[in-house]
């Protein structure tokens, strides 16, 4: 065989390997991304984040939208939160999102800010099958997109990115790269529910 032969067969014989390897690759994919769908969404057990699980008052006296906020916003009873009624469908990085909620007037109010982890996972519905949007049954959120929203929640001090919740995938947590734009929803701080 000539020279240009065996580099021929050498070529051929890459491609090939190439192929069964991207096809392996594919297949190990394709079947753990199965398993996933044909499981319900869990939650990721995050280290220092207590989730709250428990969905024990029905959405129509967990959540009460307020007067005080011209009804721009929603007093969550559960958490004592207050949440904006409808956030923003625009999407931006962290930072932004960040300054945009300090900077927010919701209701006439100001002191809103991005909520940690803990706090955006409270208004998870476990129980709402995905694609579904994981929020109770009857909240009267607008605008709440199947995606996922900013947390204020960092990994240690990775300065690299944030944990976000995807509404769209189970209100499971997951680790956003601050160079993507998602969503972000603001949250007042806690107030007391007998007040409004």
């Amino acid at each position: 065989m000539d020279h240009e032969g065996v580099m021929m067969s050498r070529r051929v014989l890459t491609v090939t390997r190439g192929v069964l390897a991207l096809t392996w690759l594919l297949l190990a994919c394709y079947c753990s991304t199965e398993a996933l769908a044909g499981e319900q969404a869990k939650p990721a057990d995050l280290p220092g984040v207590t989730q709250n699980r428990d969905n024990a008052l029905p959405a129509a006296q967990r959540f009460v939208t307020l007067p005080a906020f011209t009804n721009d916003a929603v007093l969550d009873k559960k958490t004592g939160l207050v949440w904006e009624k409808s956030p923003q469908t625009t999407s931006s990085r962290w930072s932004v999102a960040r300054r945009t909620c300090v900077e927010k007037r919701v209701g006439g109010q100001t002191g809103w800010r991005l909520p940690s982890l803990e706090e955006l996972a409270s208004l998870v519905d476990y129980s709402v099958a995905p694609p579904s949007l994981a929020l109770p049954p009857g909240h009267p959120f607008l605008s709440i997109q199947s995606s996922v929203y900013w947390s204020s929640t960092r990994p240690g001090d990775d300065p690299k990115g944030s944990w976000g919740v995807h509404f769209g995938l189970g209100g499971g947590a997951t680790f956003i790269n601050w160079a993507h734009s998602v969503q972000a929803w603001c949250v007042h701080d806690v107030m007391n529910p007998d007040q409004h």
